[in-house]
């Protein structure tokens, strides 16, 4: 997988995402504080949100060119987004809300049986959204990424709103999806051991502007407690 964002600026409320860096790995991690900057980012790639200037490219293929006003509509960029807070339909049972993602065109196909087995799903997919737990809905959205065949596949922060035992539960979780798809994918949080875990490197994102970029152990470290921090330049 490889991103590229060539001189990407979108306008926020107060201040700008100015983004110029290549992503080359296949997990990668966007850490920084809340109002950073990094799920706006993420609806950069997605096709959410359109920036005032500047070329989004993936794989060769360019998603945004504002200098020529191309623009590949969400639907047709072949990423997988989880967002925060799932944007899952509750008028639909667990099986109809995955089956929404299901099938791009000209991609390896990951079936419908693969993704409800390795999320556990099975005992869920007749009942709705507003009968599951805040665990059981993180399965449920990233089983529809998931349906999609992405490229790419979006993580917004998947373990912020869930209790220490859940987040430990979906950390796995994540960790098998990693190792059965082979998925690149760019994780969000705002927490260092996440990454750690889950990614190889990671870009830092503060106020808009990308100040770190590099493989895990070179951004941070870890003291004896263990508490990850952004290593200090020497």
């Amino acid at each position: 997988m490889k991103l590229v964002f060539d001189d990407v600026v979108l306008p926020l409320s107060d201040f700008s995402l100015e983004l110029n860096f290549s992503l080359e790995e296949e997990t990668f991690g966007l850490f920084g504080r809340s109002g950073a900057g990094k799920t706006s980012l993420l609806d950069l790639i997605a096709g959410v949100r359109r920036p005032t200037r500047g070329r989004i490219i993936l794989d060769d293929i360019i998603l945004t060119d504002c200098a020529t006003q191309l623009r590949v509509p969400s639907r047709e960029r072949g990423i997988g987004y989880v967002p925060q807070e799932g944007a899952l339909f509750p008028h639909l049972s667990v099986e109809e809300n995955l089956r929404y993602g299901e099938g791009r065109k000209g991609a390896a196909v990951i079936s419908f049986e693969q993704v409800v087995s390795i999320l556990n799903l099975h005992t869920l997919l007749r009942r709705r959204m507003t009968h599951l737990s805040g665990g059981e809905k993180q399965r449920v959205a990233l089983g529809r990424a998931l349906l999609s065949s992405p490229r790419l596949l979006l993580l917004d922060e998947p373990l912020s709103s869930l209790d220490a035992a859940l987040r430990e539960e979906t950390m796995e979780l994540l960790e098998q999806v990693r190792t059965e798809f082979h998925l690149p994918w760019i994780y969000v949080s705002h927490a260092a051991w996440e990454l750690q875990r889950l990614c190889s490197e990671v870009l830092v994102l503060d106020r808009g502007h990308v100040i770190k970029q590099g493989p895990i152990e070179k951004i941070f470290s870890v003291s004896s407690e263990p508490v990850w921090r952004l290593r200090q330049e020497s």
